[in-house]
């Protein structure tokens, strides 16, 4: 896949790296090419920049993990993107978000022009990205949307990234539950001592 990555920080960082070495192509879209967070990443294979719109224009998806409070002004930067799939990987936390959004995806949606939007990559820490292999076995993602192009690209490169499953959990109704489930992590792996090295895996009996 051409993915743009938006946002080169300790989530972007890592997928970018995860996904180029998958053999992905990888454009990073950042506002300033010759000064940006992240520049390492070029290093990667398949990873070139450039500015957000051109990323987009050369991109068939597009990762957005950005801080949640600039999710619109990030939004409206992207430029045209229609037919292209938007991966939410964004939170709202402790009420630091876009105003009047209840969801970093809801923002998204009302403010670009694709309605390919789902949300991924949200629910655990930028160290599980980086290694998601615990012991033998690798823990699980989870993705949430109504568009069934948007869920099956998120799971592709979910297991691109080294993670056992992804599993989809309902459409866009679920946006808020995914970001409530993101809130669990951190509240369980910040506030309640157990450390960032944890993560969630489906098990059947």
């Amino acid at each position: 896949m051409k993915i743009a990555i938006i946002g080169t920080g300790n989530v972007g960082g890592a997928l970018a790296t995860k996904w180029a070495k998958a053999g992905h192509e990888i454009n990073l879209g950042v506002q300033d090419i010759a000064a940006f967070k992240g520049r390492e990443l070029l290093d990667n294979p398949n990873t070139k920049v450039y500015q957000v719109v051109e990323a987009v224009a050369h991109s068939e998806v597009i990762l957005i993990a950005t801080p949640a409070p600039v999710a619109v002004e990030v939004t409206k930067s992207l430029g045209d993107t229609s037919g292209k799939i938007i991966i939410d990987a964004m939170n709202i936390i402790m009420n630091r978000g876009p105003q009047v959004f209840k969801t970093t995806s809801e923002a998204i949606l009302a403010n670009t022009q694709t309605k390919d939007v789902v949300k991924c990559f949200n629910t655990t820490g930028f160290n599980n990205m980086v290694n998601p292999v615990y012991g033998k076995k690798a823990i699980d993602l989870f993705v949430a949307g109504d568009s069934e192009k948007g869920k099956a690209a998120a799971i592709q490169l979910a297991k691109d990234a080294g993670f056992a499953e992804c599993y989809p959990i309902g459409g866009n109704d679920k946006f808020e539950l995914m970001e409530q489930f993101a809130w669990f992590w951190i509240n369980l792996a910040m506030f309640q001592g157990q450390g960032r090295e944890i993560g969630f895996k489906l098990l059947r009996r």
